[in-house]
């Protein structure tokens, strides 16, 4: 069974672009033509784009690397949240900061600032916090959290980038693309598939086009989990014999109590 079938595709409106008189004529390779004034989108190669990016994500993290979801306009940021925690990977969906990727390192500064901030709410009194100090820490916190908190374990680069509309994302994309991070996203008829190393032509609008798509991004992210899980417990059976000799040795030497 594939990835997804053309009626999902269809029933999600994914082959729905925007009217002819907005597109991006980088993006004719990806139409099938035109209806009443808008244009269709090539769904036989977008089913064909989502095995590859499938393919791609799983065996992503089937490595070890992580999945980056970003995707901050208002009718997509409930959608990313929740796919991106399914598969517990990161997101942001509410402001992209500059240097989010190519600054990586201040913003883990800014992270490790609102963990310890957080810590010290814990116990206030213990810290000698006064009311006001307390009320101006909770303010710097729900700031913080509010652009943080999707990547607030992300202790590394990811290993690629999930992107829902490259027009409004388009310093993540090019942060991305600076760093030879390789950049999925979901292209309609308006878009620049420039830099894109997976490109998803669909509708990047419509609800139930985002949540599909999304949604078999996070499928994927969860099978390839679960693989590198596999790979790890397969390889632990089968480690040498000689481990466990020398941790019995150790233990023989160790004086009884």
């Amino acid at each position: 069974m594939g990835v997804v079938s053309i009626k999902e595709l269809l029933e999600a409106g994914v082959h729905f672009g925007h009217q002819t008189n907005r597109w991006n004529p980088k993006m004719k390779k990806f139409l099938f033509g035109e209806r009443n004034g808008i244009y269709i989108i090539d769904l036989q190669q977008t089913l064909t784009r989502m095995e590859q990016t499938y393919a791609f994500v799983r065996d992503t993290v089937a490595a070890g690397e992580s999945v980056l979801f970003v995707g901050t306009k208002r009718q997509a940021a409930e959608i990313l949240e929740e796919e991106a925690k399914r598969a517990n990977m990161f997101f942001v969906n509410q402001r992209w900061l500059g240097g989010m990727l190519t600054n990586f390192q201040t913003i883990r500064r800014s992270i490790d600032k609102m963990k310890k901030m957080e810590a010290t709410l814990l116990n206030p009194s213990e810290h000698g916090l006064k009311k006001k100090e307390i009320l101006l820490m909770q303010k710097d916190i729900v700031k913080l959290q509010k652009y943080l908190s999707g990547i607030k374990n992300m202790r590394s680069l990811p290993g690629a980038v999930f992107i829902l509309d490259t027009r409004i994302e388009k310093i993540a994309v090019q942060e991305a693309t600076r760093l030879d991070i390789p950049v999925i996203a979901i292209l309609d008829s308006n878009c620049d598939p420039d830099h894109i190393t997976y490109p998803i032509p669909g509708n990047d609008d419509a609800i139930r086009s985002i949540k599909l798509i999304t949604s078999k991004i996070a499928d994927a992210c969860i099978e390839g989990m679960h693989l590198k899980t596999q790979r790890e417990e397969a390889e632990f059976q089968t480690a040498p014999a000689g481990g466990e000799k020398k941790s019995a040795m150790r233990l023989e030497g160790v004086p009884a109590s």
